[in-house]
């Protein structure tokens, strides 16, 4: 019988993150700290919104682009958080998640042969989204010591004549990274001088701590016209299971990323619209809630694995830590391996967002004080045990 299978898929690797937690759903006592979604419960005003929506009937088809009411809502804030101004007829479509956005954002602008320059560590699709669209990844290896940013230097570095798309992944996944606006003062300019589309991932853009605030690279001049801004409601909101995301975009390129919607998927949840609909009205302060939250877990995080010895640098957005355990003598495979191993507590090696995660691990703090305490003796357990506290 013929091989019935693309020769591009069977070359795309599964992702790094899930074989750990296969391993701990059936370990008794486990725990995981590597999972990247909130343990909060999606705030009750918007589940009641779903709720209602369902109680009235509202379970047909919305159109491909989405609910009005919420195209509205999204324009109203972009325009008050990032003061862009877009059309929401043209240039604003709701996904099924921003994994959604990115692949389908991917599959209307690459062409065969077409580079994608793709800072890493990053989330683990934007380098199979592009393998798959027969686009060539290439590959920028942040540094702990830039803070995991991405400089100027490395991006010129990179560009080539055949660069034709930016991935731009801040507040950033797994390291927590953020982009100040001067740093994304100088990124911007040379994606204008060297006419390079860029697809701005800002699923995080809530989550930022003290003073820093996110900008998105869509506000400088020359970029709207050339960025896809990516966002949604799982992290900022808790709504991960309503899957429900957007993109913001000029129309020359939402227009074909729609066409694309409209084969593969129609359109996105219309029960999950209604209450984000709500989520954007009257959000805000479970937003600043919850945000505040994951600081006090943070710091917690950051000060006892200092405590241990183990170094990290202050991740400011997200709700991620990054901390370098060179210092074990293990691979990053092998640190988790045995972490889950020697003491029941899951943790992501970082290896599994690009090859330069070596000698790394990402530990989330979406979870409880309790399970953080908890999951933070284990390793301290651990470090003791492998002679480095």
């Amino acid at each position: 019988m013929r091989n019935p299978l693309s020769d591009v898929i069977t070359e795309v690797k599964p992702s790094g993150i899930r074989k750990f937690f296969d391993i701990v759903s059936e370990m008794k006592d486990a725990i995981s700290l590597g999972v990247g979604e909130p343990d909060f419960d999606t705030p009750w005003h918007i589940r009641e919104e779903g709720i209602y929506s369902l109680e009235r009937g509202r379970t047909y088809y919305t159109s491909n682009s989405g609910l009005k009411e919420l195209r509205e809502e999204i324009a109203r804030y972009l325009e008050r958080k990032n003061n862009l101004k877009y059309d929401i007829n043209h240039e604003i479509m709701i996904t099924v998640g921003g994994s959604e956005a990115i692949d389908i954002a991917m599959r209307a602008m690459i062409n065969p042969g077409d580079e994608v320059i793709i800072p890493q560590p990053s989330y683990v699709s934007y380098l199979p989204c592009v393998q798959l669209t027969h686009g060539v990844p290439v590959i920028i290896n942040l540094k702990e010591e830039d803070e995991f940013r991405l400089t100027a230097d490395e991006l010129r570095a990179a560009i080539t004549d055949k660069t034709k798309i930016l991935v731009m992944p801040f507040p950033n996944n797994p390291t927590g990274a953020i982009m100040t606006r001067e740093d994304l003062e100088e990124i911007a300019k040379i994606c204008v001088e060297k006419d390079i589309f860029v697809i701005s991932d800002e699923i995080y853009s809530e989550l930022t701590y003290g003073d820093a605030k996110h900008v998105s690279i869509a506000e400088f001049d020359g970029m709207r016209e050339r960025t896809i801004v990516i966002n949604g409601f799982s992290k900022a909101y808790a709504m991960t299971g309503w899957r429900l995301g957007y993109a913001a975009g000029p129309e020359l390129i939402l227009s074909q990323m729609l066409k694309i919607h409209q084969f593969c998927i129609m359109c996105a949840p219309t029960t999950s619209q209604y209450a984000a609909v709500e989520a954007l009205k009257n959000g805000d302060e479970d937003v600043e809630r919850m945000t505040e939250q994951y600081n006090m877990r943070r710091r917690f995080l950051l000060e006892e694995l200092k405590s241990m010895g183990i170094e990290c640098f202050e991740p400011l957005g997200a709700f991620y830590i990054f901390p370098n355990i060179k210092k074990f003598g293990m691979t990053s495979e092998e640190f988790a391996t045995n972490l889950l191993k020697e003491q029941k507590l899951a943790v992501v090696p970082g290896t599994a967002f690009g090859d330069c995660g070596e000698g790394f691990i990402r530990i989330s703090y979406a979870y409880s004080m309790e399970q953080l305490k908890v999951a933070l003796e284990r390793i301290r357990a651990f470090a003791k045990d492998h002679g480095v506290e």
